[in-house]
């Protein structure tokens, strides 16, 4: 029997981030779009992932497109319709949910999931947006060898598969799963300083060194229950692992004591359920807690809900971009086994400041994560598979120390969005160790976003044009939702204008007519020349 097949202007393969930017751009320019997802929930880092927004320090006035910021004024009026705040938690305009100090905004990935719900359902009731959740592609068709033809998607409850022709292709994949089924050229890992001229670059390239990834998970504090188990599979391992780091971690993994990714030195993290305060900067209770109780009417809350996403969760046995499909299983494992060990580590074993150990009234909450087995419905993945573009973004563009003269990164003319973040790269399963470098506000380059060779695949996440450095600086939140939102305004232009990407790039007259389009739709191209550090830390809520 033949596979069901689907017919659409834009698909947009993968729901995340930077999958649902990109579907709404290709929407609001009136194209028909097929969504894909592998899990239930849209919205990547937002949502599945549960990781609550990294922004830089200027984010609620400028540096993001103004559909990233409806969002995030979405969130907020969400809260205050439906949940009971308190009137001074109301009455706050900028009102940060969880008082987390990693973002300004903290807040449930199941609200995160409802905004940009609303944001499609008129389409979907249209019939002009069609989700399809559950489903991960696992084979490519090209026509020619230059262009994508259809991809073929398999149901990961099923099996049952379905063919999706387009003329247009987005991968806005977590991994950049499009990039090998299709042949195209891409990237992963290291490059080496000869082939990149980055200062920070090794010298020899190790496609295998990617960053760690995290399985995330929620938690709150019920003080006098017991909510510890027996210890789960692989808890002898990770409490008795050492990471093998240069340079060295100072200790055991499931500990308080790691490592200042900006200044290399030991630093010793507190954990105090309910007894910290937001602004100390060592404290994990508050660092990504999504639910500050104290914002809501006394009673809605018996606890905080705080968000682990934490370095000693990082899972450096393995990878998820070379590893063979066993390993990958492995590591997905591998990488539950590491957070339910932290779990029952912090609920046992962990020291606390009277001397005791353990807090057993830590409990999951799976319903917030939307899974059965408490922790999030999809892992935290940092570094995808990365197009070979006609243009790649390098440190030189961007560090701060490479241009101490200087307030802005490289002011590329083929501008389709801004970001700011540090370079931010946390350790490697290949053995290297955090580096956490400055980075100036910066642009994307148009460039970025074009594979070298193949016509009508577009990235729409963090599998743009970077090197592994300069990932750490292009894969956060609105810097992918701006990455996503140029793409899928890109292919609808193209399809309005019958023209190809590449020369979008190359003809200056175009090229101005869309960056005309990114700025009608509210999309910043770059920053104020006369932007300094009294605006705003750019990294107030970096750690």
């Amino acid at each position: 029997m033949s596979a069901k097949q689907f017919f659409t202007d834009i698909a947009v393969i993968g729901g995340g981030v930077g999958g649902c930017a990109a579907a709404l751009a290709a929407l609001e320019a009136g194209r028909k779009v097929i969504l894909t997802e592998e899990t239930e929930w849209l919205g990547g880092q937002l949502t599945s992932q549960m990781v609550p927004p990294d922004e830089h320090g200027w984010i609620e006035q400028f540096g993001r497109t103004s559909s990233y910021r409806r969002f995030r004024e979405d969130v907020r009026a969400y809260y205050r319709q439906y949940y009971p705040l308190t009137e001074k938690a109301r009455s706050q305009p900028q009102l940060n949910p969880g008082n987390g100090w990693v973002s300004p905004l903290c807040h449930e990935p199941r609200v995160a999931l409802a905004v940009l719900t609303g944001f499609l359902a008129a389409y979907q009731s249209s019939g002009r947006l069609l989700v399809m959740n559950g489903v991960a592609p696992v084979d490519v068709t090209t026509d020619g060898k230059d262009r994508i033809a259809r991809v073929t998607l398999s149901d990961r409850r099923s099996g049952a598969r379905c063919e999706i022709r387009a003329p247009y292709f987005l991968d806005a994949t977590e991994t950049g799963e499009l990039l090998p089924l299709a042949g195209a050229e891409f990237v992963t890992g290291q490059e080496s300083r000869a082939q990149t001229g980055e200062p920070s670059a090794p010298a020899v390239a190790r496609p295998d060194n990617v960053q760690a990834f995290s399985w995330c998970f929620a938690l709150e504090h019920r003080a006098g229950e017991n909510h510890a188990g027996p210890p789960p599979a692989g808890y002898e391992f990770w409490r008795n692992f050492r990471p093998a780091l240069q340079p060295p971690w100072p200790g055991a993994w499931l500990s308080w004591t790691g490592l200042s990714p900006r200044t290399m030195q030991p630093v010793n993290y507190r954990f105090e359920p309910h007894g910290e305060v937001p602004a100390a900067k060592s404290g994990l209770w508050s660092y990504r807690r999504i639910i500050d109780r104290d914002l809501f009417v006394p009673g809605t809350y018996a606890s905080d809900i705080v968000a682990i996403n934490w370095p000693m969760i990082d899972y450096l046995p393995g990878n998820l971009l070379t590893d063979s499909a066993s390993d990958r299983e492995k590591a997905l494992a591998g990488s539950k086994q590491l957070s339910f060990s932290m779990l029952h580590w912090l609920q046992t074993e962990a020291p606390r400041a009277d001397g005791g150990k353990g807090w057993p009234g830590l409990r999951l909450r799976g319903d917030v994560a939307g899974t059965e087995d408490g922790l999030a419905m999809a892992p935290y993945i940092r570094e995808s598979r990365r197009i070979r573009a006609e243009f790649t973004v390098r440190e030189q563009h961007v560090s701060g120390s490479l241009r101490p003269n200087d307030l802005l990164a490289e002011r590329f003319e083929d501008s389709v969005g801004v970001g700011c973040y540090r370079i931010d790269l946390h350790p490697t399963c290949g053995g290297d160790n955090y580096l956490d470098v400055p980075s100036l506000p910066f642009r994307i380059p148009l460039g970025s976003l074009l594979p070298v060779r193949m016509e009508n695949l577009l990235p729409a996440a963090k599998n743009l044009g970077t090197t592994h450095i300069t990932n750490g600086c292009y894969r956060l939140h609105p810097v992918e939702w701006n990455i996503g939102e140029s793409a899928g305004a890109l292919a609808a232009y193209c399809l309005a204008h019958d023209c190809r990407p590449r020369l979008v790039h190359r003809d200056k007259d175009r090229m101005r007519a869309f960056q005309r389009e990114l700025e009608q739709r509210g999309v910043e191209l770059a920053w104020p020349e006369k932007l300094a550090l009294a605006d705003g830390d750019p990294h107030a809520h970096v750690r």
